[in-house]
């Protein structure tokens, strides 16, 4: 029996939402209305030297300003260290994690020496602390065992998708070097203690897919449905990113930012006159979209 729907939106307080993050808000906020569910909103706040002062509230004010309205309280990510802290003890209890003392330009030298560079840009780790810290070696991050396997998944954009995660990506981090625990780790608890169903996101996340739902499986939860839409990039080729300073949305005119983004993501743009109405004929579109295979490349 499928769970009531419930999807979220999560950025980082790294700066203000962009035109990418837009495209992804817009379509997590639509497919949630289109689908009755919840919309929920999550700060991921937990590294605290990438967090900018103000962000959090900007961020918020220019969702509202959308005309996006979440349900429920706002989770932040800091707020949540104790139930990382369980979960990572749980799998220590279980012999599913193990330290680490490599640094990452050690990794990048040895799978560089050993494979060569892979085409899609993953280094996988070459499993060297697997068995235990080398002579002379402290423990620097925590990596997950990766059990051995493909994991497959449908995504309700791109179709059919699937990744031998102990192969392109090996034992992954879920406690950084520096303390903070791993982006990996504290999504899937967090989807999991939200109840979360559906993820739709930016497509430079659909990596990362297969690692979750195989920690999620590990965990014991179940995984939620996945829908990736194609990122934003600039003149260069380079996605739109907070990193590449792209350009904070220009609020004064919300309602040609929501028809930018409808574009970007394959739609025609919309007769309305005011948010509100940019939204009531904005979901009954999606919904036909949904009845299709998938929604990639269909005009």
């Amino acid at each position: 029996m499928l769970l009531p729907y419930t999807g979220r939106f999560a950025p980082s307080p790294s700066g203000p939402l962009h035109l990418g993050s837009a495209v992804a808000a817009v379509a997590s906020y639509v497919d949630a209305r289109a689908h009755g569910g919840q919309w929920l909103v999550r700060i991921e706040d937990l590294d605290s030297l990438r967090v900018v002062q103000g962000a959090t509230h900007s961020i918020l004010q220019q969702l509202v300003a959308l005309g996006m309205k979440w349900d429920g309280e706002i989770l932040h990510q800091s707020s949540r260290l104790d139930a990382y802290q369980t979960t990572f003890d749980t799998l220590l209890s279980l012999n599913l994690v193990y330290p680490c003392g490599c640094t990452r330009r050690e990794i990048v030298d040895s799978v560089l020496r050993l494979q060569g560079e892979s085409a899609d840009g993953e280094r996988p780790y070459p499993g060297t602390c697997r068995h235990g810290l080398p002579e002379g070696r402290q423990g620097l991050s925590w990596r997950l065992r990766v059990p051995e396997g493909v994991v497959r998944f449908e995504d309700r954009w791109l179709g059919a998708m699937e990744q031998n995660v102990a192969h392109t990506v090996g034992d992954f981090i879920i406690r950084r070097a520096d303390g903070i625990w791993a982006y990996q780790l504290a999504v899937v608890v967090d989807d999991a203690a939200q109840g979360v169903t559906d993820i739709v996101r930016g497509e430079d996340l659909l990596s990362s897919t297969a690692r979750q739902q195989q920690l999620a499986k590990m965990l014991g939860f179940s995984a939620p449905r996945v829908l990736h839409v194609p990122l934003v990039v600039d003149e260069s080729g380079l996605k739109l990113s907070k990193q590449n300073n792209a350009t904070a949305l220009d609020l004064t005119q919300p309602l040609a930012v929501l028809q930018r983004s409808w574009q970007l993501l394959g739609f025609e743009r919309l007769k309305v006159s005011n948010i509100e109405d940019f939204w009531a004929q904005a979901t009954p579109v999606w919904v036909q979209r949904l009845s299709r295979a998938n929604l990639h490349g269909i005009n």
